[in-house]
């Protein structure tokens, strides 16, 4: 395939971060907005985090979650009652501290010293604090319990080091927060949570993760228990694509949330919180791009098939526009992966094969192109974007396809389309996972000796705590390297931990990560 010539300036295998950047471009979903760290979803990016949303907040509901809505604003005492909690955001948080400006006389604008807030308020990181507030006067009797709220919103987490949509200043999200009467009611909620993401990221955005608990290191500030998916990006580094988090009565206790038992005794609640983020959709760049732009996953496509009509301004271009118009009709009147199929009718004016080369770095799933004498023959000229290219010619593998059988079996192609890039993922994640090393000294001369994407490595673990954890986080520290999680399921350890030689008690996943 050496004479291909692809969309794209950049090769992965060349430059992966470049690469990234550069699918961000031409597909069009997102750019730079002015501000450090900010960045603007343009209507495809948008489209696809809708489709996630959607999708997402369908699973949500499922399990009796209700949405709800709080201020972005959170007065400074509320994270004070907290410390572990403000102790890991600290560094992040951007704080409001007056409510006017005014004049300089120099042309300018400059907070007025008159108009100085009598308590900072902190720009959202994240809820636990201000929702915890609300749990405790919505929170009384056993009988209020569990309280299942969910937010759609937005946080701003002042980051020195962004990328778009994977590290950014602000982003968008959802943040779960649960309060139950018991340890037992609470932890089945974490894991329920960190199925859903896991069924929703594999399912709807085809990205195969690894599902297991953090280490204490890597636990939410204030959390018992960290819970993640771990998504393999096509460099080898690790996307942590969604957290859920078990926090004992640690915020129950700092917000006061309490509830009088069936005894009359009163008890603190035990409290959970779980997230995923735009992020998501960085991820879906990483895993199933190519060096022509992205490839999206049919679920989260906010437009499944598009059709090209090649008009040609002449008078029986209106005759190919109603023939698409049927197909369009006859395509959306069929389903697929459960929903009725999402089909675009480009009529943009402009050349068909740019149009082309447009949506296909967009990763639109089905490319259809119709002309005259495609009309003429009842058929379509249809791409899959998935496969792309015909290996063995080097050309576009473009397949004519009678119409009416296209329309007929749309929602087969797009499930296997859908497939398709769940297995190819799959297949490159599991073949990048290293197992059965043994010594620390392995671990390094692995990252040193694999070229540029080396992929993961799981050892074992004693699970070390305070000055011996201190010390393996800063070897990986020192190597670049950290603990993705336990892998729920996987096999009993049954050797020595590589850091601290003693027997290990589970295994764990090391990587290098975004």
């Amino acid at each position: 395939m050496s004479n291909i010539r692809h969309a794209l300036t950049v090769k992965r295998e060349d430059d992966f971060a470049k690469w990234y950047q550069e699918v961000i471009s031409a597909a069009d979903l997102a750019e730079e907005s002015g501000v450090r760290g900010c960045m603007v979803i343009k209507p495809w990016g948008y489209g696809i985090w809708e489709r996630v949303q959607r999708l997402m907040d369908d699973r949500i509901k499922q399990a009796g979650v209700q949405n709800t809505y709080f201020p972005i604003f959170i007065p400074l005492a509320n994270f004070e009652r907290e410390a572990a909690h403000v102790e890991g955001f600290a560094k992040e948080m951007a704080v409001v501290t007056h409510h006017r400006l005014i004049a300089d006389g120099k042309g300018g604008l400059i907070p007025d010293p008159e108009a100085k807030l009598e308590e900072p308020l902190v720009v959202r990181p994240t809820s636990e604090t201000i929702i915890g507030d609300a749990m405790s006067r919505w929170v009384q009797s056993w009988r209020d319990l569990p309280l299942l709220l969910n937010q759609w919103g937005n946080v701003v987490r002042w980051e020195m080091r962004t990328r778009m949509f994977l590290r950014t200043s602000e982003f968008l999200w959802q943040e779960g927060h649960t309060a139950h009467a018991t340890r037992e009611d609470a932890l089945e909620e974490t894991h329920r949570a960190l199925e859903m993401y896991r069924a929703c990221v594999e399912e709807d955005l085809a990205l195969p993760v690894i599902a297991g608990e953090k280490p204490e290191n890597e636990r939410f500030p204030g959390a018992d228990e960290t819970w993640s998916i771990e998504a393999m990006m096509q460099d080898g580094k690790a996307l942590q694509a969604g957290t859920s988090h078990y926090l004992g009565t640690n915020f129950a206790k700092a917000a006061s949330i309490q509830y009088q038992d069936r005894e009359g005794t009163q008890q603190y609640c035990h409290t959970t919180s779980w997230g995923t983020s735009t992020r998501l959709v960085g991820g879906l760049v990483m895993t199933h791009g190519d060096d022509d732009g992205l490839r999206v996953p049919p679920r989260v496509a906010p437009h499944q098939v598009i059709i090209l009509p090649i008009l040609r301004d002449k008078p029986e271009d209106e005759a190919l526009l109603a023939y698409c118009e049927e197909l369009r009709a006859g395509l959306v009147a069929h389903s697929a992966l459960g929903e009725p199929v999402r089909v675009l009718l480009d009529k943009t004016p402009g050349k068909a094969s740019a149009k082309r080369w447009d949506w296909v770095r967009r990763g639109a799933p089905v490319i259809l192109e119709v002309g005259p004498r495609d009309m003429e023959n009842g058929k379509v000229a249809a791409i899959r974007r998935d496969t792309l290219w015909n290996a063995e010619t080097g050309k576009l593998a473009t397949e004519f396809v009678l119409r009416d059988e296209f329309v007929s079996g749309i929602g087969a192609l797009l499930e296997d389309i859908q497939g398709s890039l769940f297995s190819e993922a799959s297949e490159r994640r599991d073949a990048n996972i290293t197992r059965g090393v043994t010594e620390w000294d392995e671990v390094v001369q692995f990252y040193k000796s694999n070229g540029k994407y080396p992929g993961w490595v799981e050892v074992q673990w004693s699970k070390p705590t305070s000055e011996a954890l201190e010390k393996v986080v800063e070897r990986l520290k020192a190597e670049k390297l950290t603990i993705r999680n336990v892998p729920r399921g996987s096999d009993a350890a049954d050797g020595a931990c590589i850091f601290t030689g003693e027997p290990a008690v589970e295994r764990i996943l090391v990587a290098r990560a975004y």
